[in-house]
């Protein structure tokens, strides 16, 4: 398991009261992961990140950073699942499995952050801090949606994906990144880890770059990708190369190819970041819903 749990049985974890029925809490194994997927499909825009992991990886892979748990009713019906690890995710259907999952979350050693929609983040984060746990950040965000490139032009710069050759560069620009928004550096809780982890999402071509003279201009990856939807995440454009378009047409020219293997395209935009905003929206972004990253002490 990638997830470290405290010693104590977990079992002590289900045995609260609620004001309804209690769920039954599991982790989930392989042979779950048709009923997972099925379970994730209902509402695709909002779980594409857990999709993406377990179609990349199936459900037990030390690549989750985590391990899935499923809360079922008493017919032994799905009706919330969760991955809990470094990035804390949960879809639920009923606030019982999210209250249920927040409790069993809690007894995870090496959580970062929890990320998720506003509302349930808010719920989730009720039960699993009663005991007096304090975040180290909270960051709001908004969802943003793309289904169609309006224009997306012809003479736009030389955008490919990533190679080995470009693996110090989209360190350097993630880690800085991640320390910006986060405010902690991956390069320096996990150097090697997070080398490999960019090293590997390179190898399957999820990286995209336009270098030019040896200067990384424009950097996008393609964290998860199904057919219904894929989830942008850091995009980038260098500082002194902003304001020329470079930018947007190298998004556009992105979008335009990705839209050709799923449905729709999104990504997170933290709501303070209002040039980010405006920069979404003019691509054809469209807002979706709020999001909430509680990142932890």
């Amino acid at each position: 398991m990638a997830v470290t749990m405290m010693s104590q049985d977990l079992e002590a974890g289900f045995s609260f009261a609620q004001p309804q029925e209690a769920c039954a809490i599991s982790e989930l194994r392989r042979s779950d992961q048709p009923e997972v997927i099925e379970f994730l499909s209902a509402r695709p825009l909002h779980t594409v990140f857990m999709t993406g992991l377990i179609r990349d990886n199936g459900m037990l892979s030390p690549q989750n950073r985590g391990s899935f748990y499923g809360s079922r009713n008493r017919l032994g019906q799905l009706e919330g699942i969760a991955l809990i690890g470094h990035a804390t995710m949960v879809e639920a259907h009923t606030e019982n499995s999210l209250v249920s999952l927040a409790r069993v979350a809690r007894n995870c050693q090496n959580a970062h952050l929890i990320r998720g929609e506003e509302q349930s983040v808010d719920t989730f984060w009720k039960y699993y801090a009663d005991a007096g746990r304090e975040p180290r950040q909270i960051c709001k965000e908004l969802l943003f949606e793309l289904t169609e490139v309006q224009n997306p032009g012809e003479n736009v710069p030389d955008l490919r994906p990533a190679t080995a050759d470009d693996l110090e560069k989209v360190v350097a620009v993630n880690s800085s990144m991640a320390f910006e928004e986060g405010g902690t550096s991956p390069l320096q809780r996990d150097p090697s880890g997070f080398r490999n982890r960019t090293a590997r999402r390179i190898e399957k071509q999820r990286v995209w770059v336009w270098i030019q003279d040896n200067r990384l201009i424009f950097k996008a990856d393609v964290v998860s990708e199904t057919p219904e939807v894929t989830y942008l995440e850091g995009v980038h454009v260098h500082r002194e190369e902003r304001g020329k378009g470079y930018g947007s047409g190298c998004l556009r020219k992105l979008c335009a190819h990705l839209l050709t293997r799923s449905r729709s395209l999104c990504l997170a935009v933290n709501h303070q970041n209002k040039r980010a905003v405006d920069f979404y929206s003019k691509a054809g972004f469209e807002f979706k819903s709020a999001y909430e990253t509680i990142y932890l002490r």
